[in-house]
């Protein structure tokens, strides 16, 4: 009983948190949809990874630290859980400034490998180049929420990520539909949105007292490896969805026009609520799976996996759902055209399918790097996009554009019977059977 009460502690909180980090990826999308109709979708739908990867790269780095120092807190090694901590705060600048200065130059170049050409270009490097301006802030504010969570500070972590939500929604308001500044105006808000949520976060650590201490140079080389190989995988997972919408734009073009990725750019929004949500459970149990993992509690490492499962199902047969009710409206939230809205009505059952399998998936992901089971982490979180891939070069020229809409959903049920595989192999080799 006093593990389900834990474990309700941390879970909800954090689906709260992913839920509202869900809808802050539909902001933009519904304010610049609302505003510049079909070609505003396209463009925000073409430029998004590049928002994606950056706060991937935070969200990977931040919770690779924080498993780590996770489990050095459950073995009570307190030097080596501040020097972890230390490190990881000090990667997540040095990434800031690289991936600003590469997105910089390389912005115009990336757009254009991802589909984008002539105004869709223009609207598309607009968003991007304000984006990666304020990476900084995207790069901390999901980077810290996991040392936050993993402290015990679960509510706390919520309220960060509620106060950048709010404040994006209220200036993309402002900037896209009373001053007009468009693509610009709707990523000024996303970046502002973060900064808020980063400035939450570092006021926490700083109540919190958590004190640096760093090890000579020679010494850090060896921190940032073991923070970036578990980081690999966290990383992925968050942005296992970007890949999966970089190629589906790529192939919808091909096969589809510009009308088809409009209408990929709302089932991918809406979709992307449910995946974040689903990361929420997985991300939630983290803490208390990495703690047992560190303190060898294997009834309580068991116990929180099965709850997490019983959870992610949950969710995401609720979000299928609610989803299927109101498939017809989905593509009117976004302000698109009456073709685009229609098409979405009829393919996005499809997705919907295939959440159940995703909830293994996610769950039995989180479970693999929160233990620092590095090869089967990245087993999972690199299969669907690998298997997407080989999807989309056999189905499309046998079936047309049908043969790219069922690509995700048979890519993600073939993942699943690799997940499940996965999970018999580590659970017998944590005694876990």
């Amino acid at each position: 009983m006093n593990l389900r009460k834990e474990f309700i502690k941390y879970i909800v909180p954090s689906v709260l948190a992913f839920a509202l980090s869900g809808v802050y990826t539909v902001v933009d999308g519904f304010f610049v949809g609302n505003s510049l109709g079909d070609a505003g979708l396209a463009a925000i739908n073409l430029a998004y990874p590049i928002a994606a990867l950056i706060q991937a790269l935070g969200t990977g780095i931040g919770l690779a630290g924080a498993i780590r120092c996770t489990i050095l807190k459950a073995q009570e090694k307190k030097i080596e859980e501040r020097q972890h901590f230390s490190s990881t705060i000090l990667l997540l600048g040095i990434t800031s400034l690289i991936v600003t200065g590469v997105f910089l130059i390389l912005t115009v170049p990336i757009l254009q490998l991802l589909g984008a050409s002539g105004d869709t270009l223009k609207m598309a490097n607009q968003y991007a180049v304000v984006i990666t301006i304020g990476a900084v802030f995207q790069i901390y504010a999901t980077g810290l929420v996991p040392f936050i969570r993993n402290l015990g500070g679960t509510t706390f972590a919520m309220i960060s990520m509620m106060a950048g939500f709010v404040t994006n929604t209220i200036l993309d308001y402002l900037f896209v539909w009373v001053f007009n500044w468009g693509m610009s105006g709707a990523a000024w808000a996303t970046i502002i949105g973060q900064g808020m949520t980063m400035f939450f976060t570092i006021g926490y650590l700083l109540r919190k007292k958590v004190r640096f201490l760093l090890r000579q140079i020679r010494e850090l080389s060896g921190l940032f490896g073991g923070i970036l190989k578990v980081a690999l995988s966290p990383f992925g997972l968050t942005y296992s969805p970007i890949i999966t919408m970089i190629l589906m734009n790529r192939f919808l073009l091909i096969y589809g026009g510009e009308q088809s990725v409009a209408t990929y750019a709302c089932i991918a929004y809406i979709t992307a609520i449910v995946y974040l949500l689903l990361q929420g459970v997985s991300d939630g149990s983290q803490p208390l799976i990495s703690r047992y993992y560190g303190a060898t509690e294997l009834a309580g490492l068991k116990d929180t996996r099965s709850m997490a499962y019983i959870t992610a199902g949950a969710v995401a047969f609720l979000c299928m759902a609610g989803l299927f009710l109101a498939r017809k409206g989905v593509g009117i939230l976004f302000g698109a055209s009456e073709a685009v809205n229609q098409d979405v009505a009829l393919i996005l059952p499809f997705y919907l399918a295939s959440l159940l399998f995703l909830s293994f998936v996610r769950v039995t992901t989180s479970f693999f790097y929160a233990t620092e089971q590095s090869g089967f982490s990245y087993l999972l979180v690199y299969a669907e996009p690998v298997l997407l891939l080989i999807v989309l070069m056999v189905l499309p020229p046998l079936v047309g554009l049908n043969g790219v809409w069922l690509a995700v959903p048979f890519a993600q049920s073939l993942t699943w019977l690799v997940a499940l595989i996965a999970k018999r192999n580590t659970d017998k080799k944590l005694l876990l059977t």
